[in-house]
């Protein structure tokens, strides 16, 4: 039995962060019913069409859920809304501001219905505030949230190359349904809760706020060497190759002086001789370092470094990354049946002793809609006028 085996999630979702919050919940056994737009779904299915014809975005986001398609300004819509979050356990929207409310589901009305209902609501910048209205997304929050002032190089301010806002947001929108969860085993009572894509990443930009605000200045971007540790970045070989590694304390530098460096000297160099005063040095360092790198293969360095214990990495590319070794030995790959044919998938990254996550198939847009009304005791006929009606 999986941990969240019986456990019922309706969600008004699309895009990214509700999709990613109610995917983890659909991997430890939770059923998932994703309310999608008639005939066009959710507007991820759009994105691109690299995976057999489908969206990368979609397929990752959507497997093992099931998809029931709904015109949710119908008149009948109230009632199907009704009967299904009356079995349900959880409910998720993440909506364009203001649209629950116009549905006649808000937290508060959820609750006075179904008092034992966990609602989650995710937003770009939370139900109240200026911005409480503001359309957001990935890159705008980026953006608002100051990651790009820190992110790039010297010249040009850069966004991450993955959503990481509407990660961040579906993470928070995950575990606090756990939370939820938890607490109405103790309680017996649901709960309501909101996350916030830009309160979300606000929390992960906790370390250059704090360095800004107390230290007077920002961290400065320094593409992909760290702004405030030195050495910690890439640095060419004699062979042309690049490698990353970083030195973390006073214990690291010591042995990658005497090992990698072979210039155990360098560690009692008073230029060198804490990490705030390598930083302040950080050309002189990086000069001593390439200089030395330049007589060695990148293979040689990443050999010194293991050697010395130093942490370090080469830089993959995607294709790379697809075929890694590690993920190999650790079996983590599996077979995902989607609409256009079978995929590969990553396991979920929690390994849970006796526990294999659901890896279930990614559904075609309403492939469940019919079955769940049968479900919820809708006979055909109104199932049929529904359809004559373009509302399901």
């Amino acid at each position: 039995m999986l941990p969240l085996q019986g456990i019922t999630v309706v969600s008004l979702e699309q895009a990214v962060s509700a999709p990613f919050t109610t995917r983890q919940l659909a991997d430890l056994g939770a059923r998932v019913i994703k309310i999608e737009r008639p005939q066009a779904g959710d507007f991820a299915r759009a994105y691109d069409g690299t995976v057999l014809g489908q969206s990368s975005h979609f397929v990752w986001l959507n497997r093992s859920k099931e998809s029931f398609t709904l015109d949710v300004k119908h008149p009948a819509a109230k009632e199907i809304f009704d009967r299904l979050l009356a079995g349900a356990d959880v409910f998720v929207q993440n909506l364009v501001p203001g649209a629950v409310l116009r549905l006649g589901l808000s937290s508060e009305s959820l609750l006075a219905k179904y008092p034992r209902i966990i609602v989650c609501n995710i937003s770009g910048y939370g139900a109240d505030g200026p911005y409480s209205r503001k359309k957001a997304y990935d890159l705008l929050i980026q953006c608002e949230s100051g990651v790009m002032s820190v992110t790039g190089t010297a010249e040009t301010p850069s966004k991450a190359g993955i959503s990481i806002a509407d990660i961040a947001a579906g993470m928070y929108g995950y575990s606090g349904i756990l939370t939820g969860l938890y607490q109405r085993e103790r309680t017996g009572k649901g709960t309501a809760f909101e996350v916030s894509m830009f309160e979300a990443l606000g929390e992960w930009m906790g370390y250059p706020a704090y360095f800004t605000n107390y230290g007077g200045a920002p961290p400065p971007r320094t593409g992909a060497a760290h702004a405030t540790i030195h050495p910690y970045g890439p640095f060419p070989a004699g062979d042309g190759k690049s490698l990353f590694f970083g030195v973390q304390n006073e214990r690291e530098w010591k042995d990658f002086c005497a090992v990698v460096l072979e210039q155990p000297e360098l560690a009692s160099d008073p230029r060198f001789s804490s990490n705030s005063r390598r930083d302040a040095h950080r050309r002189e360092l990086a000069d001593i370092i390439i200089g030395a790198f330049s007589r060695l293969s990148a293979a040689e360095v990443v050999e010194r470094l293991e050697r010395a214990q130093i942490a370090n990495a080469r830089l993959n590319t995607m294709e790379e990354f697809w075929e890694h070794e590690q993920l190999k030995a650790r079996k983590r790959w599996r077979e995902v049946d989607t609409p256009n044919g079978s995929i590969k998938a990553l396991l979920p990254p929690v390994t849970m002793e006796g526990v294999e996550p659901r890896m279930g198939a990614v559904p075609s847009v309403g492939q469940h809609t019919r079955a769940i009304l049968g479900e919820l005791g809708f006979d055909e006929e109104f199932v049929a006028r529904l359809t004559r009606e373009n509302a399901i």
